[in-house]
């Protein structure tokens, strides 16, 4: 299971529908293999939609991500105007701190 970020750009003075979750999880597929959907609509100005989703390879759970957010952008105008920044896995940097006891 793949945790791949969805980043969105408003258009200008845009909000993020309050319904967004349910009009993504429209767009998808059961080929999509979403398991969970989480909206993070702070900061206003990048929202971010977290896709929990099975996936062979990290480049594909990133590309079905994108693909199912164009679906989204595409078919409802409660979205007209929103652009897809990144469909991308967050990276964390590793440190140089001692990990566990």
């Amino acid at each position: 299971m793949y945790l791949v970020h969805a980043r969105l750009m408003p258009p200008p003075g845009g909000e993020l529908p309050w319904n967004v979750r349910e009009l993504v999880l429209q767009c998808a597929s059961e080929e999509d293999r979403i398991e969970h959907l989480a909206v993070h609509p702070r900061p206003v100005a990048r929202p971010v939609l977290g896709f929990y989703l099975l996936a062979d390879r990290l480049e594909e759970a990133e590309s079905r991500t994108g693909e199912v957010c164009r679906r989204a952008l595409d078919r409802h105008s409660e979205l007209d105007g929103w652009a897809l920044l990144e469909s991308a896995v967050p990276l964390h940097p590793l440190t140089n701190e001692a990990v566990g006891p």
